[in-house]
């Protein structure tokens, strides 16, 4: 088969080499303005270009220029309750807002273990995927920060300023909202709370862990704490276990989804909510408002934090120090899931 000439197909930077009788290399450093060749080179490479109306590829000239105008995310949760997760759906939209100001767009990928994140993070590198990532779900001692400045890949961290080493990083006060839920329930005269709670291993399910039992301690208030997965089985269990046991006039919830859980388990076991037991959930969303009654939450402005951790990775990826912005603490939104104990 004959091969078919320049004009019956997409002119390529080889195309212009062959004419010029120039490396791709010297076309690469002319068309892009950079360094490497002689003015007299670069001009002879223009001039055929421009002779032959070429025209990169948006991909291609960005590849030359070593960006993507992509920001990565990597999620490790299970994708049946991804979809029901409002924290997350929330902070992807908070993202895409910031990123679409500077005209990037998100590469998302879903990643069943920590070994498949780090390796997604090396290939992304290797091959110019990404220009910068957004990393979630910090644990104690995260592996990935060193990962991350080993392989010199721009990052902003979304977790707590002391799990994070030097990354950029956007944070929420996670020990601030949790001791404000339990003066709340203080307040309206409980005495025996208990926290339903995400996995062990999550930092920031650890820093509500403490919060919750200091400020508990503090107060007098008798408490437990039952570690989950952030998925609805667990906590279903937990919240049967608790309510059996009897003991508890309070529980909060590490979601908002485990929150609606709940809710649906104590009723179906005739707990009067909020008469005999009082709920408190962990993000807003349409899911805590529609229930009846509506859930007490705790809350802030996921989509507005998710739009300005994107901002700080284009600061970081314009030369800006790495730096932390506490993108808010959670405030209590009492609806109908708060109320004082039964009198005893």
């Amino acid at each position: 088969m004959p091969a078919r000439s320049p004009s019956s197909r997409r002119l390529t930077i080889t195309d212009i080499a062959h004419r010029a009788g120039v490396s791709t290399s010297a076309v690469s450093y002319a068309l892009n303005g950079k360094p490497g060749v002689s003015e007299s080179t670069r001009a002879h490479i223009l001039e055929i270009a421009a002779s032959l109306d070429f025209a990169p590829t948006a991909a291609a000239r960005m590849l030359s220029q070593g960006r993507s105008d992509t920001a990565g995310l990597i999620l490790r949760r299970d994708p049946r309750f991804l979809a029901n997760e409002s924290f997350f759906m929330q902070l992807i939209a908070g993202l895409e807002i910031g990123l679409a100001e500077h005209n990037r767009g998100l590469l998302l990928q879903l990643a069943p273990d920590r070994q498949s994140e780090i390796a997604t993070y090396r290939r992304w590198m290797s091959a110019q995927r990404v220009d910068g990532v957004i990393l979630v779900d910090f644990e104690s001692d995260d592996p990935r920060v060193e990962v991350i400045r080993e392989i010199g890949l721009p990052a902003v961290a979304i977790g707590d300023p002391s799990l994070t080493g030097d990354l950029a990083t956007a944070w929420t006060d996670d020990a601030a909202g949790v001791r404000d839920a339990v003066r709340h329930l203080h307040t309206l005269g409980h005495r025996a709370i208990a926290r339903v709670a995400g996995g062990a291993h999550f930092a920031h399910v650890r820093i509500r862990d403490e919060a919750f039992a200091a400020e508990c301690d503090l107060l007098g208030v008798r408490h437990a704490i039952r570690h989950g997965d952030f998925g609805v089985e667990l906590a279903e269990q937990h919240t049967r276990d608790l309510l059996a046991d009897g003991a508890y006039t309070a529980l909060v919830f590490d979601s908002g989804l485990t929150a609606v859980n709940g809710l649906r388990v104590a009723r179906s076991l005739g707990v009067d909510v909020p008469g005999a037991l009082s709920m408190i959930g962990w993000d807003d969303s349409m899911l805590t408002q529609v229930t009846d009654p509506p859930i007490s939450v705790m809350s802030y402005d996921v989509v507005q934090y998710g739009a300005e951790a994107a901002r700080l990775l284009g600061a970081v990826l314009s030369g800006e120090p790495p730096h932390a912005r506490l993108g808010g603490t959670p405030t209590l939104h009492a609806r109908g899931t708060t109320a004082p104990p039964p009198v005893s």
